[in-house]
């Protein structure tokens, strides 16, 4: 089979892969279907920071089709439609024996410390996969986990009922969170510096654009500030920027990777009581959203890209760095598109 394999840093290419015929007791053999490249994933392309194994075949965001069972696999069957659970705990601290592996201490992901989904096929256990409709086509499981990530990020923020919230960055956690925000009835006001894709969520969710200028905040929300704010950019500057326009005891939700140790003035936080969140994966939100996924298909259906070939991934990890994508998602088919995808 052909397979994404990551050798170290800038180091990425597609090559032949052995693949065994036997498989672990209690694991399954996927055809990947659909798989979505992650802004980890650019991460791990350029510092190697997460990555445990190496080489390895990026990709946690994927779905596909059970060609192959081992031994005790509960009751998942040979042709079902899954998608992936991307977190991997370690199962024995007490935030995996609790249910809450997103916070666990060992916490680590598929395509980081085992292989992922940017190949034609993946064999994980069968404790790592959820069954996905046969309704719905597969192109749509693979934003299952993103989805999950911004329903924990809301979740987190759990702004008051009907209460404006600003979003800061529009990529895929905080533009799909923008469109969940809107969905339950929240003026949502978006802080993102590409404007291809702030005109792009404007059009499809109904977000207020917003810049950094405080009167266009002040006239927005008046001289106190807003009470909810979502970041999803990991950017110091954007969240020292949300803590001073924030109303005091206002909530702050922490949903971006940072790529560097912030300097930060904590007596914002301290004077103000502001009410800081960190959002770390997803905890038990996949059900949810498997379940409210043919409602947001209108949306998503503009807001992912056609399918793209597995050999295209280098050219593709090389396309969304430079940041000239303005769609949340791009999608690659490993092996084509079927009646499946």
């Amino acid at each position: 089979m052909l397979a994404a394999r990551f050798s170290g840093v800038g180091d990425i290419r597609i090559l032949p892969v052995q693949t065994s015929p036997d498989l672990p007791d209690g694991s399954v053999r996927i055809r990947v279907e659909a798989a979505g490249i992650c802004g980890s994933d650019l991460h791990n392309f350029q510092t190697g920071q997460w990555i445990s194994q190496c080489p390895v075949t990026p990709g946690h965001e994927f779905s596909g089709v059970i060609t192959q069972i081992s031994g005790d696999c509960g009751s998942h069957t040979v042709g079902e439609h899954v998608i992936a659970d991307s977190r991997v705990g370690c199962g024995t601290c007490q935030a995996c024996r609790s249910g809450r592996k997103n916070l666990c201490r060992n916490l680590s992901f598929v395509g980081e410390s085992c292989d992922g989904g940017f190949a034609q096929e993946v064999i994980l256990p069968a404790s790592q996969i959820l069954s996905f409709p046969r309704t719905i086509p597969l192109r749509y499981g693979a934003l299952v986990e993103p989805l999950s990530v911004s329903l924990h990020a809301v979740n987190r923020l759990d702004p008051l009922p009907g209460a404006p919230v600003v979003v800061c960055g529009g990529g895929t956690i905080g533009g799909l969170a923008a469109l969940l925000l809107r969905q339950r009835g929240h003026d949502v006001y978006l802080l993102e510096r590409n404007t291809g894709r702030q005109t792009l969520l404007t059009e499809t969710i109904g977000t207020t654009p917003l810049s950094a200028d405080r009167q266009g905040w002040s006239a927005r929300f008046g001289p106190e500030g807003p009470r909810f704010i979502l970041d999803a950019t990991g950017s110091a500057t954007v969240v020292q920027m949300a803590c001073n326009r924030l109303a005091p005891g206002g909530r702050l939700a922490l949903a971006g990777i940072f790529h560097h140790a912030p300097q930060m003035d904590f007596n914002l936080i301290v004077e103000r009581e502001l009410d800081i969140r960190g959002v770390s994966a997803f905890a038990n939100e996949m059900p949810q959203a498997i379940a409210i996924l043919p409602d947001l298909i209108p949306f998503l259906e503009r807001l992912v890209t056609p399918a793209a070939s597995l050999t295209d991934l280098p050219d593709l990890y090389t396309h969304l760095l430079s940041g000239a994508e303005n769609r949340l998602k791009t999608l690659i088919a490993p092996n084509g598109t079927d009646g499946t995808w």
